[in-house]
């Protein structure tokens, strides 16, 4: 198989593997321990404290996930790529 030539069914499933609540709520618990005290915050006020989760995910999860991607992009605009790489590679191995 060539690099990028794969079937949207199988692009969709391991896609999932990053995007659900889920699996970015597990993923946080991995970085969690090592967040600096500036990206704890991040991540606990980009917690939605309103609203609605979707039915494919529990409140906390969700709540947890949305924290999660805030803390991601947070990094990526304040241009920490290495630390995004770094936090990235701790939650998903």
């Amino acid at each position: 198989m060539r690099a990028g030539d794969v079937s949207p069914e199988r692009l969709h499933s391991e896609s999932l593997l990053f995007v659900t609540a889920e699996n970015q709520s597990k993923a946080l618990e991995n970085i969690l321990p090592i967040l600096t005290g500036t990206e704890t915050e991040i991540y606990k006020r980009g917690r939605n404290a309103k609203g609605r989760a979707p039915k494919s995910a529990s409140v906390t999860d969700y709540r947890r996930a949305t924290g999660f991607e805030c803390l991601f992009g947070y990094l990526y605009l304040a241009g920490e790529h290495m630390r995004i790489r770094e936090l990235f590679d701790m939650a998903f191995n």
